[in-house]
């Protein structure tokens, strides 16, 4: 699988407001989402590291106490187990990696219609 395309790929609802498709490989997720205007991701950890990178739009994070909002080409980096919340200002289109991969996201694909 050297090549993914996104075009095809299904749509998973991974949230309340936060929607896109996903490719997984041994070691990681790797996700393509949209985060809808108002969204709020309530504080929450995992043991997987994350990546995510705006593309579009205004997401303000708190990752272990600290706050920021993101603008497109900036990106948060949110250690293992480090409580984080989010809020979407406007529209966000945005890259998520985790490490290791995301079984409850592989869960979620296998269950899209």
């Amino acid at each position: 699988m050297p090549f993914v395309d996104f075009n095809t790929k299904k749509t998973v609802r991974i949230w309340d407001g936060i929607y896109g498709t996903l490719a997984h490989s041994d070691k990681l997720t790797f996700g393509h989402f949209t985060i809808d205007e108002g969204t709020v991701l309530p504080e929450h950890s995992h043991f997987h590291e994350q990546w995510c990178h705006i593309l579009e739009g205004e997401l303000e994070f708190e990752i272990g106490g600290e706050r920021m909002v993101l603008t497109s080409g900036m990106t948060a980096y949110i250690p293992s187990d480090v409580p984080h919340s989010a809020v979407a200002h406007t529209r966000c289109k945005v890259i998520d990696c985790f490490s290791p991969v995301r079984q409850d996201f592989v869960e979620l694909e296998e269950q899209a219609q």
